[in-house]
């Protein structure tokens, strides 16, 4: 297993739609393992495939607080198949986005249908946390961003500000 390095703001393949998985082989496997490695040692409790570079749809949660046991799940191929008309609004942060939250409000309860890490095909009636955290990595695989769930104004001076700090950590040429 090894930590992955994180897609950042403003890299384009964060805007990207992910491919479905075809085949949950061992290398299908080995990435859930590095993305849960990465995920732990950023901290975050949701990665997606694409935000460690990889354009599958893949996604990976752990909600557990750091005085839980780890309670990982795995979701190839997540669809949300149906959302409540009663909303929801959580603050929103992002590995992809670090040191940046909004809040964001979405349905407050979802139902996902995804095949879980063994390949067999499961759905979830989702609220709370999990609801917020399944629809944020979801869109990820979409190339939605939570910043895209924000005024322009604000997404806008997120951007700039993304935009800047690449050009300043580029290597001079």
């Amino acid at each position: 297993m090894s930590i992955k390095p994180l897609v950042i703001l403003p890299d384009p393949l964060l805007r990207q739609v992910s491919e479905p998985v075809a085949n949950i082989d061992s290398r299908i496997k080995d990435l859930a393992r590095d993305m849960f490695e990465t995920m732990y040692d950023a901290p975050g409790i949701g990665l997606a495939a694409i935000q460690v570079g990889v354009p599958l749809r893949l996604l990976v949660i752990d909600l557990a607080r750091e005085d839980e046991p780890k309670q990982p799940q795995v979701f190839i191929n997540p669809q949300i198949v149906e959302s409540s008309d009663e909303r929801s609004v959580y603050e929103e942060g992002c590995l992809s986005i670090p040191d940046y939250y909004a809040e964001v409000e979405r349905p407050a309860n979802v139902r996902v249908q995804f095949i879980d890490g063994n390949g067999k095909d499961q759905e979830i009636l989702a609220d709370g946390l999990l609801a917020t955290c399944l629809q944020h990595e979801i869109d990820h695989l979409n190339g939605v961003l939570f910043i895209d769930h924000i005024s322009k104004l604000k997404r806008d001076m997120v951007v700039k500000k993304f935009k800047k700090l690449a050009r300043d950590r580029a290597p001079a040429v």
